[in-house]
Formats: structure tokens, C-alpha cells, sequence
């Protein structure tokens, strides 16, 4: 008898007919159980039997045979019947209620027949959009969503956390809908565990150029984003094109990429210029009317290269309408993962991180999941799902993995007598299953056919992502079946990408599952099997397509070969992938495949396969340096530096060597191997320099440049001698290194690079060292200002003239020439708009540690020096402390933090960026720089700390900061090498009015303060011969000070002066300082009248500046004076 939840085991028994219903089943078959004798009767009379609820909607038919059925047909099994009215009150009270559109209840509420192909097979569609229980959580993803799109004034970041299996992917694909209303776009990246984390960002970029150029989207919209591509990455772009085939294509770009480049950037530098350029991209991506959402699933297997892509996105201040949504696994990630440190990084940075829960669905979920697939009301379907939810924890995946097992199993069929599912709940309740969803679903596939298990075995080796034409390769001598692909997507197992030929597993659990048939003692074997096939059936014009396949089946499988020759032959595999995705700028995964191929090589390959190990060990080389693995790179360099047959095949591992050194901060091994490999290139440096020696190369060096114009070294032919240009490359090295560990050397190195240069023709590199040079001059005690401002035209004009107006050099070039050269003859506002270029070109490049040195000379001339609005330029400064240390760029962060806090202390702001970036305080800081020998940090706060209090009227700490500083001078054996930057000018200025002040008050240190303010005087007027628009209003502002000192009645016009030069000059601040000097000597003179105009003169400025603290200072003042003034009421 028909029992409730299933059919009698007679009717249905696993011997009976219906064992095979699931593959065959008779529309009308009489075969199955017993039929009520109203039915059989009506049969006998010839009529045709009606089956009760026929022609309803599906879900009523469900509950009308249900009512129908009599209690002798119950048996034992209870599950389908109704308990009670209420129940059937509840179920239609679900149908009447309006389902949202694209509900899959509207289906089953109006349709009267279930599909032909599920009544011929009895198999359960489940659909892959299935989404229960997440209401909550949907809720919060759309709020950011909503932020994102609508305010749009800052990235927004929400994380998705749960357990493998919970429906985190789903989740996010509910947004795609609500963001396409929109016109918003989507990227879309899954990192793996069997693949290389560091190829996901960009193959997920290049998958969206690809849609964007097979979209529909109107061509405005394309040109609309080609230019904000174009405005923030610049020509840079075509380092990504390698990396991004599609973009190279959306942008339509016909240039050829110059791969030597990224030879030529230092140390790791070139992941420094890899992780900007993504950010800048997918920042110019989104805009108001196409807001973007990032999406990257499974980020526990993200690689740092992607995590620095995500923290540079979430902090970058320029980026709008941008949402990131991150998936991972929470019970993968503890608080030393690396996953867990990025955040942490991001969050300091104040940068709120939405984490979204996501566990297990609740049992009213998994009903209403049940309810959907099967078409059953709620309350017929519950004691089943009741079962399903205790067996499977509420994890979505295995719900639906579980209810494929037992469809499949025959314990749920749809029954053509009732033309509804049902379930043996007994039998179900029985059954024995794994808590672990992976065996389960391995259990589950390996009881499918042969043909079907080694498909999935072998579609598992090929990793996450595959086609049909290696599918087809590597089923060659396995029989699969002929509609493998098209069974494993019906069945769940795999997806297809629309109409790409591609596949993808539908959860890495799956490619799992399928990775578990293959016995453990067996895999390597299969690995080696299926890579050594697709090898030999795969032409030489075919293996670029295919070499991925192949070596990362054969490294499997390494253990397992013993030939010599196969393992050259696997290494020269290896070194073929390698080089090819360093051309990609993959370079962790170029370093897996390259250290693959090293651990192949024979002991003997350096005498049998010399070509290729030396090959080999020069790619890793490279690689190892753009990651930064210094360690691994040094121990690698031992073995060519040994048994390389000549110099000239040693120079690339030294070269990386070098580089790598250099930005490891090992400066005195760097020194040393750079002038070992320099006196083999025939270029000798002495090791100690005396003061003999420096007079000799000093003298050398301008000897070599008597008679040489400027249009003379500009036409002095092309460096072309190898041994030459490879000294001058490491001279570059050595002149980072040297700067300050060795300035002594440093100066040596730049007066090689020149003599080189005049000797021997010039090179790009030449341009830096005439830069540096022209430098030296300026600072030098003979105060060569021409001779220095002809070296930066030099330098510029070369950089131009070999490299192009977009140089890797020009960073190093416009610091040197802009903010240690020219400095001394061009108005200084000329030099802020090629810092910010510098900025750029140093960022695209890769070269951080300029870019940034650049950024914090533009804010130091800019607040210092130029008196830009305080209020506008702190608000900017503060993100560029926030990109210092997003790029772990110390020496930057606490320069510009302290330009900051100079902005702060003058607006009268009551913040401490130091707390908010540091953890520290003022005081801490200090103490920290003296405790830590930093130098050049003490210095600038020292500068800092004497500039805002003069300028506030604190003398007394103005004069004690300016001993320290002098202390600090005092104690350095030896002074900087490359040059002054400006504030130096501004620093000597407060110096003179400090020593003027106080030798007004004859005290017992008259005489020390009076040298000092002579001193700055002498400087000024050197410097005012040079650049008049910059020093000019200084120079008379001290002669005014100094007049008053000496009760000389030239002091008056003096300070009359360096107002108009202020003013003319556009030196605001200044010139509100000029007024209230002004303002104190006619005090002094009892020219009440005047003095209150000039303090009120003074406000203004002070005002205009955003200096409250000296505008509140000098309104003290008129509020004093203005009672004694004539007229005043």
C-alpha cells in the first residue's frame, strides 16, 4: 500500500520494476501499488482515470491528493499527511500571499504540469541560484550597496565570513541584479588553493575587459572610461597589457611593451609599481553614472600582492562609487594570518570594514529550500527536512549535495500516480552519511559509472578552470563518454562561463570531492600520467596555450621520475612557464615554476646544460627580487657567482643581487659587492677616503668638465661600450647605497659617473649623475649657483632626450633638480606642480621611495616656503600620510606627519597626528628619533617645532630648539652630500630673526645671537643675488630687524620693502609676519596709528594664510592699542 511518504517496497521494492524509475518510467504504468477501487472500477468501465487534483497548480495538487488520500493507505509513514486544519490553513495561506517577482513559487503556484524530462528521469533540478535564510545579511550588503552608489565619497568594504559551503557566493550574487539596474559594473575573481593566488586579480580584470569589449554599452561610455583609465594611469597602462590582454584591446592601443624595463627597477619595487597600477585602474574604473563592486572570493588564499591591491584601494582618497565585497573562510583564517594582518592594516587606518556572518540556514530555511525544489507545501515537506537539517548542520551545499544523493538513490522520486515527489523518510532517517560534505559527495560519485569517475578524476587534475579542447586531450586513451561535460553540468558538478567554452567547478568542494576518487598512493602517478600526455600530444605551436596544464601535472609527479634526461626536460618545461609568467608580472608563481626547474638540474648541469641552468638561475634571480624574498635570492646567487664560465654571464645575478640588497637595507654588503664588480669592469673606488683623495677627484672631475658648455654635454655621443654601461648601472646602485651609509663615497661615485660620462659618451643614468652633481654644487662652500643651475638643465635635458618626457629616472631627477637646484634661482612656486609630477611618474614606475620624497618636499615648500592656505593643504597632507604607510614608507609617513602637525599647531587645532598616526606624541617622537639615530628626523622636527613656536612668540623654545638642532649638526661627522632643499632657506631665515631678537635683549649670550643673525644675513644676500622673488622680502626683513637693533632709521624702509616683495611674490604669510614686525618698531617709535593699520594689515594676511592662533594673537594686540590710537572710540 501507497504509505504517506513513500510507495510499498513491493510496488517499488529495490527487484520491482520501479528500482529503475529513475532512468525509466511508463507514463502508463499500472504497476505502481494499489489504486483506490473507485479508480480501478472506472477503469473497467473503460473510462480514464483522474488523478486527484488534476489539472490544479502544481502546489494545490499537492495538497488536495494529499487531503484525498484514506487513512488505510497511510500505513506507518505519517510524513505526508496533514495533522490539521491549521496546517492546511497555513499552506494556503502561503500560495495567496504575492511572491516577489522572480520568485521560483510563481512557477509552481501557476503551472499545472512538471516538466516531461523530470517525469522520464524522476530527478530533482536543482537550480544554482537557490537563496534561503539571508534576509539579515542581504540587507546589510545592499545598505552598502546603496552607500556606494548613491553617496559615493569614499570606498566602502564589506567582508562575507562563514564556513566552506554556506551559501557566501550566493550571497553576493544577489546583488548583480539591483547593481545592473544601476548601470554599475561587477569584477569578479575566486582564488584557489591547487593555483597561483597572484594571476586571480588579473585574469579577473582581463575576463572584464572582455565583456566589456564584447558589451553592447554604448561607445560613449567606453570613451568615458578609456580617458579616466588614461588620466590616472598615463602611458603607463602598457605595463599591464602583458598582464591584462584585454585591456590593451579596450584601450586601443597599438604600442609595444618594452619588457626590459622592469630590468631596470630596483629591488621589489617592481611589486611596488604592479600593486599601484592595479589600484589606479580599477580606480578609474567606476564613476557616478557606473558605479564598480570587487568581488574576490575565498581571500584566505589570497596572495600579499592582492591584499596590498585591496588595502591601496580601501585607503586611496581619490577613489568614489566603488564597493569591495570579500568572501573567505573564517575557520581557515586566525589572527596570524596574512589575511587577518591586511586588515588589521586597513582598519588602523581608520577604515570602517563591514563583516557580514554568514553559518548555517535555519530549519524554517532548509523547509522552504525543500519546498521550492520539490513543489510541496511547507507542512508536507517539514519531517523531511527536519531529517535533512540534524543530517547535514544547515550547511546549504550539503543540503543540496544531499538531496542530489538521495534523488539519485531512489529514496526521493516523483511519483506519476500522485504526479508529486516523494520520499521514503524511513529509510532516509536510516541512512549512514559522513558529517564532512567532501566525503560525502566522493562517496556519492564514486557509485556513478566508470566513464564518469575518471572524467571527474581527470577534470580534477586540471585545476579550477578548464576548456573543452584540454579536456578532449587529455581524455585520449581514457574513455570519458561522449557527453561527459554536458552530464557533469546537469548533474551539478560543473558550471559554464556563458559562451566561452570554459568550465568551472561549481564549489572548490566539488573539484575536491571529485580530486578524492583518485586513491592517495596513486596521485602522483595520475599527475605524471595526464602532464606527460598532454605533452606529447601537443605541438610546439600549441605548448604556450597549453604549458600551464603540463608542468603543473608533471611537477605532481616529480618524485616519480629518475631519467636525467626527463628532468632536463621537465626543468626546461618549468623555465618555459617561468619566463613566460614573469612577462605577466606573476612573480610569485614565476618563482614556484623557476625553483621547480632549479630543484630538477642534475649536480652535473652546470657542465652538461649549462645554457639552461644558467638560464634558469638568472629568471629566478629576477623574479626573486621583484617579491622582495631577499634570502632565498642571496642563497640563490651563490652557485652562478661559483660556476658561471665568465664575468660577463655572473652580471645579471649580481645586478638582482645588488638590487636586492639596496632595498633590504643592507647597504654595506651592497657597497661592497658593487665596488668588487666595478674594479673588474676596469673601475677602481678606494675604500677609504681622505681628504687627499676627495681634493684629487674633486679636482679630476672639474678638469674633465673645463670648457664643456652646456650644448657640449647635451651632443656627447651615446655610451656604447658594455663594459662601461654596466659600471655605470652599478654606480646607480652604489649611489643609493652610499647616500647615507658612505657620503663620502657618494660624492666619489657622482664624480665617476661624470668623468665616465665626458669619457666614454652618455647613457640614461648619466642624467642622475649630473643632477647629483649640480647638487653638490650648490651646497658646496664656494656657492656655485650657475654652475649648479647648468648641470639641472644638463640632467633634464638628457633625461628628456634618452628617456622621453615619462623616465623612470625623472622622479630622482626633478628631486634633485627642483628641490636641491633650482630652488636657488626659480620662484619656488614653480617647483610645486613637478613634485605632484614627479609623484606620479615615480608611482607608476615603481620607484615609491622617490615618489614619496617628492610629495614630502611639495608639502614642506609648500606650507614652509610658499604659505599655501593651511586649512586646504593639511586636509590633502593628512592622505598622503595615509598613502606613506600604506606603501610601509616610514621615513615619508613621519616627514609629512610632521608638516602636518605644523598645519594643526598654527590653525590652532587642538590634534595630534603623531597619536593618530604612531601611537606617539611629540615628546615620544623626538625621543624616539634620538634613540633610534635618526638624524634627518630629529632635524626636521627640530626645524618644525623652532618654526611654529617663533612664529607663535614662544621664544624661549624657539632658541632652545634651534641649540638642538645646532647639537645635532655639531654631532654629524659629516654633512649630506646630495644638496639642501629648501627649507633650508626658510630654517636660516628663522635662525636671523630668532639671533635678532634676542640680541635686543642684551643679555650675557648678545654676542652668540648677534654672530647668528649676521650669519643668516651674509646667506641671504648670497641667495638673494641668485633668486630675488624668493629671499628678497627675507633679506629685507632681517636688514629691517637688524637696523632696529641698531637703532638705525633705515630699519623702516627696510621693513616697507619686504612687504612689497612679499606681496609681489605671493609669500602671504610672510608678509603678514613683515606687517607685525613693522607694526612692534613703530610701537617702539610711539606711532600708534600706523602700527594699528599694520597689525591689522597683519590679521588679514595671518587670516588669509588660516594661521587662527597668530590671527587670535595679533587681535590682542588692536584690541590694546586701538583706545590710544586718534579717532578710536
Amino acid at each position: 500500500a501507497d504509505g504517506g511518504g513513500g510507495e510499498s517496497s513491493a510496488g517499488r521494492g529495490r527487484g520491482g520494476e520501479l528500482a529503475s524509475s529513475r532512468r525509466r518510467v511508463s507514463v502508463n504504468s499500472d504497476t505502481e501499488g494499489e489504486v483506490p477501487s473507485t479508480t480501478r472500477n472506472a477503469k473497467k468501465r473503460g473510462k480514464q482515470q483522474i488523478t486527484p487534483g488534476e489539472g490544479l497548480p502544481l502546489y494545490l495538487r499537492a495538497m488536495v491528493s494529499t487531503l484525498l488520500i484514506g487513512d488505510e493507505e497511510h500505513d506507518d509513514s505519517q510524513q505526508l499527511r496533514y495533522e490539521s486544519a491549521n496546517a492546511v490553513y497555513e499552506d494556503l495561506k502561503v500560495m495567496a500571499t504575492p511572491a516577489a517577482d522572480g520568485d521560483r513559487r510563481n512557477s509552481y503556484f501557476k503551472e499545472t504540469e512538471v516538466d516531461h524530462e523530470v517525469i522520464i528521469h524522476s530527478r530533482l533540478k536543482l537550480p544554482k541560484d537557490l537563496f534561503y535564510g539571508r534576509q539579515v545579511q542581504m540587507s546589510m550588503i545592499m545598505h552598502q550597496l546603496q552607500s556606494a552608489t548613491m553617496l559615493g565619497d569614499q570606498p566602502l568594504m564589506a567582508l562575507i565570513a562563514g564556513y566552506s559551503g554556506t551559501g557566501k557566493s550566493t550571497l553576493v550574487d544577489q546583488i548583480k541584479k539591483p547593481l545592473a539596474d544601476k548601470d554599475g559594473l561587477i569584477i569578479e575573481g575566486k582564488f584557489d588553493s591547487s593555483t597561483c593566488p597572484d594571476k586571480v586579480l588579473a585574469s579577473a580584470l582581463d575576463s572584464f575587459f572582455t565583456d566589456i569589449n564584447a558589451s553592447n554599452a554604448g561607445e560613449n561610455a567606453h570613451m568615458s572610461m578609456r580617458w579616466r583609465i588614461s588620466d590616472a594611469v598615463g602611458s603607463g597602462v602598457s605595463c599591464l597589457y602583458d598582464s591584462i590582454p584585454s585591456l590593451r584591446t579596450f584601450m586601443d592601443d597599438g604600442t609595444e611593451v618594452d619588457r626590459s624595463e622592469g630590468r631596470k627597477i630596483a629591488g621589489n619595487s617592481l611589486d611596488q609599481r604592479l600593486k599601484y597600477m592595479f589600484c589606479k585602474l580599477i580606480s578609474a574604473i567606476p564613476c557616478r553614472s557606473q558605479p564598480l563592486v570587487l568581488v574576490l572570493d575565498d581571500l584566505q588564499w589570497a596572495d600579499e600582492m592582492t591584499l596590498g591591491v585591496i588595502r591601496m584601494l580601501m585607503t586611496d582618497p581619490d577613489i568614489r562609487y566603488f564597493l569591495f565585497l570579500g568572501c573567505y573562510r573564517e575557520n581557515e583564517v586566525n589572527d596570524s594570518h596574512m589575511l587577518s594582518t591586511s586588515l588589521n592594516d586597513i582598519r588602523e587606518q581608520g577604515i570602517n570594514i563591514m563583516t557580514i556572518k554568514v553559518g548555517a540556514i535555519e530549519k524554517e530555511s532548509t523547509n522552504a529550500l525543500i519546498s521550492d525544489v520539490m513543489c510541496l507545501p511547507p507542512n508536507l515537506c517539514r519531517p523531511l527536512s527536519n531529517v535533512v537539517h540534524r543530517k547535514t548542520g544547515g550547511i546549504i551545499m550539503f543540503v543540496l549535495r544531499l538531496l542530489a544523493s538521495l534523488n539519485d538513490e531512489e529514496l526521493i522520486w516523483y511519483s506519476i500516480k500522485s504526479r508529486r515527489w516523494m520520499f521514503d523518510l524511513q529509510k532516509i532517517e536510516l541512512k549512514e552519511m559522513s558529517e564532512d560534505v567532501v566525503k560525502h559527495m566522493t562517496e556519492h560519485m564514486s557509485r556513478l559509472p566508470k566513464k564518469m569517475q575518471m572524467g571527474l578524476k581527470l577534470c580534477a587534475c586540471l585545476g579550477p578552470k578548464f576548456d573543452t579542447a584540454i579536456v578532449e586531450k587529455v581524455q585520449r586513451g581514457a574513455n570519458i563518454g561522449d557527453n561527459f561535460l554536458e552530464s557533469c553540468v546537469d548533474d551539478g558538478f560543473l558550471q559554464i562561463k556563458g559562451d566561452s567554452g570554459f568550465y568551472t567547478w561549481a564549489h572548490d568542494q566539488v573539484q575536491q570531492a571529485a580530486y578524492e576518487l583518485i586513491p592517495l598512493q596513486q596521485r602522483e602517478k595520475f599527475h605524471l600520467l595526464i602532464g606527460s600526455r598532454l605533452f606529447l600530444s601537443t605541438s610546439s605551436a600549441e605548448i604556450d596555450k597549453f604549458i600551464f596544464y603540463i608542468v603543473d601535472n608533471m611537477n605532481r609527479g616529480v618524485t616519480l621520475v629518475d631519467n636525467p634526461q626527463q628532468k632536463y626536460e621537465m626543468a626546461e618545461l618549468n623555465l618555459r612557464a617561468g619566463e613566460k609568467i614573469l612577462e605577466r608580472h606573476s612573480f610569485q608563481s614565476s618563482v614556484k615554476y623557476l625553483m621547480a626547474g632549479i630543484a630538477l638540474l642534475e649536480n652535473d648541469s652546470w657542465e652538461k646544460k649549462y645554457g639552461l641552468t644558467i638560464r634558469l638561475h638568472d629568471a629566478a634571480s629576477e623574479a626573486l627580487c621583484a617579491t622582495g624574498d631577499f634570502p632565498k635570492l642571496t642563497a640563490l646567487a651563490e652557485k652562478p657567482l661559483i660556476y658561471a664560465r665568465c664575468f660577463q654571464d655572473k652580471l645579471n645575478i649580481y645586478n638582482n643581487l645588488v638590487r636586492a640588497l639596496s632595498s633590504s637595507g643592507e647597504n654595506e654588503e651592497c657597497i661592497s659587492r658593487c665596488v668588487s664588480v666595478l674594479s673588474q669592469l676596469g673601475e677602481f673606488l678606494p675604500k677609504h677616503i681622505t681628504p687627499d683623495i676627495y681634493r684629487e677627484e674633486v679636482a679630476k672631475v672639474k678638469q674633465a668638465l673645463i670648457g664643456q658648455s652646456k650644448q657640449d654635454l647635451l651632443s656627447l655621443p651615446v655610451m656604447t661600450k658594455a663594459k662601461k654601461l654596466t659600471a655605470m648601472r652599478f654606480l646607480n646602485h652604489m649611489l643609493i647605497a652610499t647616500y647615507s651609509t658612505n657620503p663620502p663615497l657618494n660624492l666619489l661615485v657622482v664624480f665617476r659617473m661624470v668623468r665616465m660620462t665626458v669619457d666614454f659618451g652618455v647613457c640614461n643614468i648619466s642624467a642622475v649623475g649630473f643632477a647629483c652633481y649640480g647638487a653638490w654644487l650648490a651646497s658646496s662652500p664656494n656657492d656655485e649657483y650657475e654652475g649648479a643651475f647648468t648641470m639641472g638643465r644638463v640632467a633634464s635635458d638628457l633625461m628628456k632626450k634618452l628617456c622621453g618626457a615619462e623616465a623612470e629616472i625623472l622622479p630622482r631627477i626633478y628631486l634633485l633638480v627642483y628641490g636641491m637646484i633650482n630652488i636657488y634661482k626659480e620662484p619656488w612656486q614653480a617647483s610645486l606642480c613637478k613634485y605632484s609630477e614627479a609623484f606620479d611618474a615615480g608611482m607608476i614606475s615603481g620607484d615609491t621611495e622617490y615618489a614619496l620624497s617628492n610629495i614630502t618636499l611639495y608639502y614642506m615648500l609648500s606650507l614652509f616656503n610658499c604659505g599655501s592656505n593651511l586649512k586646504e593643504t593639511s586636509q590633502s597632507l593628512h592622505k598622503f600620510v595615509k598613502r606613506a604607510l600604506q606603501y610601509q614608507h616610514q621615513t615619508a609617513a613621519r616627514t609629512l606627519a610632521i608638516s602636518e602637525q605644523m598645519a594643526y599647531d598654527l590653525m590652532g587645532l587642538k590634534k595630534n597626528c603623531y597619536e593618530a598616526h604612531f601611537g606617539l606624541d611629540e615628546e615620544a617622537l623626538k625621543n624616539f628619533f634620538v634613540r633610534n639615530k635618526l638624524a634627518n628626523m630629529s632635524r626636521n622636527l627640530y626645524q618644525k617645532i623652532k618654526y611654529v613656536t617663533y612664529m607663535c612668540g614662544d621664544m624661549d623654545a624657539a632658541a632652545k630648539h634651534y641649540d638642538l638642532q645646532e647639537a645635532l649638526n655639531a654631532n654629524c661627522s659629516v654633512q649630506a652630500t646630495t644638496g639642501r632643499t629648501s627649507f633650508f632657506f626658510i630654517s636660516t631665515f628663522i635662525d636671523g630673526l630668532i639671533g635678532l631678537y634676542f640680541s635686543r635683549k642684551h643679555r650675557e649670550d648678545e654676542a652668540k645671537w648677534t654672530h647668528v643673525a649676521e650669519k643668516a644675513i651674509e646667506l641671504m644676500k648670497k641667495w638673494t643675488d641668485g633668486s630675488s622673488w624668493n629671499c628678497a622680502n627675507k633679506l629685507y626683513l632681517l636688514q629691517a630687524e637688524y637696523f632696529f637693533l641698531k637703532n638705525d632709521e633705515r630699519a623702516y624702509a627696510c621693513y616697507r620693502a619686504s612687504i612689497t616683495k612679499a606681496r609681489e611674490h605671493k609669500f602671504n604669510h610672510e608678509e603678514g609676519l613683515a606687517h607685525e614686525k613693522l607694526a612692534t618698531y613703530l610701537l617702539y617709535k610711539n606711532q600708534h596709528d600706523e602700527a594699528l593699520q599694520h597689525f591689522q594689515n597683519a590679521k588679514k594676511c595671518y587670516a588669509t594664510w588660516g594661521a587662527n592662533v597668530l590671527v587670535q594673537r595679533v587681535e590682542k594686540a588692536i584690541t590694546i592699542l586701538s583706545p590710544l590710537c586718534v579717532g578710536s572710540i
